[in-house]
């Protein structure tokens, strides 16, 4: 039976045969070492678990709620904006509340592309940033990820070659995958390009409190005059350990905040309110510094860990600057396999599960994602069973010839 358009514009989704392959062992009885999937294994905050069963035992919370977003957590968001970047937001026109920067991505998509639209986004990038505008019948031109003189050689060529000119252009740092970040210069540097070509800026900002060497990740809206040309996503998902609660933030450009306000009130009524509450206080929570501060050196001390263990097993991890992930080449033994069959190997052999790198983008094959969500113990585990998966590597690599060239 023939595919759906959409569906059919979707390449298969390479996490799920690592997960199906993950599920496979542990119902084998393995124990496996999960670095895959970025979902925090921290617990949320006990005040701001608290503030949602008090809101959840009101009768008046459980009705439908704003898609845009309470007016007091739109408030607090204004001024965590404020606090952390000096920049200074209208809560009712340039900030909508969104069901994890996921949705926001892909309903702003909806809200400003049109068939054949060319939208510029990193290769490798998280899924969403591509696929949101895939889905909607927009085209993808690849830029690099790396903030350098070809960052904006690339955005040149992509200004002069595409037809139609990009719309749009997608940023994300500190990156994910790769943990990429960049200074304050480098966005001054995208928002006079945008402006000069009239071209949106779409800034994920996910990780913006995951850092660990430097000074803290910037906003481009800190950029005088961003405002004019660029959204940012946030989500609470990391800095509160939030990620099932699903919320996050788009603020910025007051056109394209009303855009995805419009597309938003028609497919859905928000959050739960009393999850919109309990958010609203944790944004407002005096303490707040402190509990992101503390979230932030269990991931520093797993970076630490990682990058230890895992040179000591024979594996050489570069050091994230931010974030809560590693990116990380495929050992040169194993790169002809490419990403997807030496995450699959690992878990077989090692009973450790990373993210295959080409499910970023095809310039990501040579790189798996690491990702800090388990415990420094777990991960010193990890990092033993790879050294005696190493030991065994011209063995294992001769099992997987011969099962390739068997089918």
């Amino acid at each position: 039976m023939e595919e759906f358009h959409k569906v059919r514009r979707l390449p298969p989704y390479v996490f799920e045969q690592v997960n199906r392959l993950k599920a496979a062992a542990r119902a084998g009885g393995a124990d496996i070492v999960d670095l895959g999937m970025g979902n925090p294994d921290l617990p949320t905050n006990k005040f701001i678990v608290d503030k949602l069963i008090e809101s959840v035992q009101r009768p008046d919370t459980h009705g439908y709620s704003s898609s845009k977003g309470i007016p007091g957590l739109r408030r607090a968001q204004a001024a965590y904006y404020e606090r952390r970047f000096g920049v200074k937001l209208n809560p009712d026109t340039q900030i909508v509340a969104t069901l994890g920067s996921k949705e926001g991505f892909a309903n702003m998509a909806q809200a400003i592309t049109a068939p054949g639209d060319v939208v510029l986004c990193p290769n490798p990038s998280y899924p969403i940033h591509a696929f949101g505008f895939l889905m909607v019948g927009g085209v993808i031109r690849s830029i690099p990820i790396e903030p350098d003189a070809e960052f904006f050689r690339a955005l040149e060529r992509a200004v002069v070659h595409s037809i139609p000119k990009p719309i749009a252009m997608i940023l994300c740092y500190p990156s994910n995958p790769t943990a990429s970040v960049v200074e304050l210069d480098f966005y001054k540097d995208v928002v006079a390009f945008a402006k000069k070509h009239g071209i949106f800026v779409l800034s994920d900002l996910a990780y913006s409190e995951i850092y660990f060497d430097g000074n803290p990740p910037p906003s481009v809206l800190q950029v005088p005059g961003a405002i004019d040309v660029a959204v940012e996503f946030t989500s609470m998902s990391k800095t509160f350990s939030m990620a099932g609660w699903r919320m996050g933030f788009a603020v910025g450009n007051d056109r394209l905040i009303s855009a995805l306000t419009r597309v938003k009130s028609y497919l859905d009524y928000g959050a739960f309110t009393p999850i919109q509450v309990a958010a609203s206080a944790a944004l407002n929570d005096p303490d707040a510094d402190k509990h992101i501060d503390e979230v932030r050196q269990v991931y520093k001390r797993r970076r630490d860990v990682l990058v230890d263990s895992f040179g000591r097993s024979g594996w050489d991890i570069p050091a994230p600057k931010a974030s809560m992930f590693a990116w990380v080449p495929v050992p040169e033994k194993f790169r002809h396999l490419g990403s997807l069959e030496f995450s699959k190997l690992l878990i077989e052999k090692a009973d450790v599960a990373v993210a295959p790198g080409i499910g970023f983008g095809e310039h990501g094959d040579d790189y798996v994602r690491i990702a800090l969500v388990e415990n420094e113990h777990r991960i010193r585990q990890a990092a033993r069973n790879i050294k005696r998966f190493f030991s065994t590597a011209d063995e294992n690599l001769h099992n997987v010839v011969a099962l390739k060239s068997a089918r």
